[in-house]
């Protein structure tokens, strides 16, 4: 299985937040599925990191650093071609990371882990919560 993580699902996982199901953590734990994370993710992160809504030590970067030694993780890098999927997907919201991995799924074909009712209730793309 091809699974791209949304950002709160590689933050759960690696933080050991319960609210991340125990199907969610088996899947990502299953060695012959492959995990791959959007720069948005990322940078996604960091804004969470400055804002204080999640703790990320000793420094945001140097987690999200230690994060990719952790989890390997494939990159779906962004392009223009997810840029402009990114705004013809019909999404109940128009919040831009949420778009853009939305985007980045449907791109590259991926299964995406979320709980993010917004994602979920999208029938463009396959979700696992």
């Amino acid at each position: 299985m091809k699974l791209l993580l949304d950002t709160h699902i590689w933050l759960w996982y690696l933080l050991g937040n319960s609210r991340l199901s125990n199907n969610l953590i088996k899947t990502i734990e299953d060695e012959t599925n492959q995990l791959y994370l959007s720069p948005v993710s990322i940078w996604e992160a960091l804004l969470l990191g400055e804002k204080q809504k999640v703790i990320l030590q000793p420094t945001s970067e140097e987690w999200i650093k230690d994060s990719l030694e952790q989890l390997e993780v494939i990159e779906a890098p962004l392009s223009i071609e997810i840029a402009i999927l990114s705004r013809k997907l019909n999404l109940a919201h128009q919040d831009p990371a949420d778009r853009f991995i939305a985007a980045t799924a449907v791109h590259y074909n991926l299964i995406l882990a979320t709980v993010d009712q917004n994602l979920t209730n999208a029938t463009c793309f396959q979700t696992l919560s």
